[in-house]
């Protein structure tokens, strides 16, 4: 019996944040192992799903890195990367529009159908979502990388009133017709600025920000605007974290009311997040 008890109790805690968020734009940047492994996959899905049915307005962007350098090595070329950025000549932008909008997209597409809601997949060129532009890098010319000028919701917002789940693949495109790939986290970020979201959701293979990162106790709940600066300069963060840091701090100056890093190796880290008091993982907000 305390079983039941303890899932009812469960439910009832969730009741605030059912109501505070009903109604609310939620924008879930989908990567890292919970694209990859089998069994995360379904249960991220399965979260969105509950999202979606308790009266949320999710939308899911994503990458894909691991499958696209799977069919790299398939055709033999090599992934190159400079600074976290794909290096991408017009063949392997070929690909990776190929794989990110195709195999990818449809796939999550698909898994969110099986759940018995609608869904509609698309990339950042449909509707003029994303208008691009070349990323140099260090001043150098490294291929198909863009970068975005202005972002159009109006397809995602049409989708949203039509109780579609949008499943946006990050690919822009510039004012003469060239493909660029874009870096999900940037891509997401600029999304839910538009959008003015109520939450931004990065799933990484993280914990969240930690004060050490060999310990993952040391993780850190709540990082406002004012002590993002402070963490880089004394080197809590840093690495490949900064860019993403830097990504959910310029969401929250654009609109974005809280942004959350979680562990998406961690099963329903979603409604951990978004459901319980305390939470699992980093959010940013003002200050």
């Amino acid at each position: 019996m305390q079983e039941y008890i303890n899932k009812a109790n469960t439910l009832i805690e969730a009741l605030p944040y059912i109501r505070s968020f009903y109604g609310k734009t939620i924008v879930i940047k989908y990567g890292g192992n919970a694209m990859v492994n089998e069994e995360l996959k379904k249960k991220v899905i399965q979260d969105i799903s509950l999202m979606k049915l308790v009266g949320m307005r999710p939308v899911i962007t994503h990458g894909g890195g691991p499958v696209i350098n799977r069919v790299l090595e398939k055709v033999n070329k090599k992934p190159e990367f400079i600074e976290g950025l794909r290096v991408t000549d017009e063949e392997t932008m070929e690909i990776v529009e190929m794989v990110l909008s195709g195999k990818v997209n449809k796939e999550i597409v698909t898994n969110i159908e099986k759940q018995g809601l609608t869904a509609v997949g698309i990339s950042g060129k449909d509707g003029n979502i994303f208008t691009a532009r070349k990323k140099l890098i260090n001043g150098k010319d490294v291929g198909f990388i863009g970068e975005i000028e202005a972002v159009d919701t109006s397809l995602i917002e049409i989708l949203i009133d039509k109780d579609f789940i949008p499943v946006i693949a990050p690919i822009g495109k510039d004012m003469a017709g060239n493909t660029y790939n874009i870096n999900a986290d940037y891509a997401a970020s600029a999304i839910a600025g538009a959008l003015q979201s109520e939450k931004l959701v990065f799933l990484t293979d993280i914990e969240g920000v930690l004060k050490d990162v060999n310990e993952p106790s040391s993780r850190i709940s709540h990082i406002t605007l004012s002590e993002v600066d402070e963490l880089v300069k004394d080197g809590t963060i840093s690495g490949g974290m900064i860019p993403k840091i830097n990504c959910c701090a310029e969401s929250v100056k654009n609109g974005v009311k809280t942004v959350h890093i979680l562990d998406g190796r961690l099963e329903h880290s979603l409604l951990l997040e978004i459901f319980t008091d305390k939470g699992i993982g980093t959010m940013i907000h003002k200050d």
